[in-house]
């Protein structure tokens, strides 16, 4: 006569096969430079940590320094050059550039808390990609996630768009000063060509440079026209501060390109991060159900052993 609980037991055993009699099965041999006890060689591991790196922020994070670094030093170091090229061609006087003597001085203590800030950011978002690759699962044991990571990686989507935004409007005001530069090289050419006609006087080529804003109208000089534009064009300062200027333009592009591909990395993470909490919860739920079936098997057990 077949009992009450060993007919529970049969039906368990039926439904659930992990509740089966554990069957042996042959181990292959193991290869390679891992060892009967399971450690992996040198080569495995150095493997093992080169696939955890997280190449795509890695190249982001090189790319963003070497924009914020150009734009910085080059665009401090033009920005000196130009208030010199000011005071001693096209302003004489001081009180007609003071003001943009100070904002000059302005944007270039701004630069250096841009280059500091980004420094730091560029670190954080590089450490939040390490930390959302698989790098951490396979050093640390299972992938565990909160809702206040969720949080902090949301967060830096929506910080890395604000800021990606304001660097195309830097970006846009990077490349005012290489237009300025640019239309007064140009008329350094023209003014040279100009020099083998005979028939046109080079004193009525002229840069008038108060038509751009940066001093006011009633500024002396304001202009300079033949020999001395021709003086301006052959100075060291103007190229020097025309490739510099050049030069921080592009560094904002490549800034604005890195910050670009960082949004694209954080929004791949945060997807990540929010299927990984959701996986955590089925892993939760799936573990309690085990939990609940190996107690009424040993329920079941105890009360065939008290029959019995």
């Amino acid at each position: 006569v077949i009992t009450r609980p060993e007919m529970e037991i049969g039906r368990y055993h039926w439904m659930y096969r992990s509740s089966r009699p554990h069957r042996y099965h042959h181990v292959p041999a193991l290869r390679g430079n891992i060892s009967p006890l399971g450690i992996q060689g040198c080569f495995e591991c150095c493997i093992k940590c080169l696939g955890g790196v997280p190449y795509a922020s890695l190249v982001a994070t090189i790319l963003c320094f070497s924009g914020v670094a150009l734009f910085c030093g080059c665009g401090h170091v033009a920005l000196t050059g130009t208030v010199s090229i000011l005071e001693q061609h096209f302003s004489t006087t001081a009180s007609d550039h003071a003001l943009l003597s100070e904002v000059i001085q302005l944007m270039q203590y701004v630069i250096y808390g841009i280059a500091s800030f980004f420094f730091l950011y560029g670190i954080i978002l590089l450490a939040e990609g390490f930390y959302t690759t698989s790098a951490v699962k396979e050093l640390h044991g299972e992938f565990k996630t909160t809702a206040c990571g969720r949080c902090i990686s949301g967060m830096f989507v929506f910080l890395t768009y604000v800021l990606g935004v304001a660097w195309l409007g830097v970006f846009g005001f990077s490349a005012v000063p290489v237009f300025m530069f640019y239309n007064i090289w140009s008329t350094c050419e023209v003014l040279k060509s100009f020099q083998t006609n005979v028939t046109v006087p080079g004193d009525q080529i002229c840069v008038d440079i108060r038509q751009y804003g940066i001093i006011p109208w009633n500024a002396v000089p304001g202009k300079a026209c033949g020999p001395i534009l021709e003086n301006i064009c052959n100075t060291n300062e103007f190229y020097m501060s025309y490739h510099l200027f050049i030069v921080a333009c592009a560094g904002a592009g490549a800034t604005v390109i890195a910050l670009i591909h960082f949004l694209m990395i954080l929004s791949s993470n945060w997807a990540y991060l929010k299927d990984a909490s959701k996986m955590q919860a089925y892993q939760d739920i799936k573990a309690k159900e085990e939990q609940e079936l190996q107690d009424i098997q040993s329920r079941s057990k105890e009360q065939l052993n008290s029959y019995t």
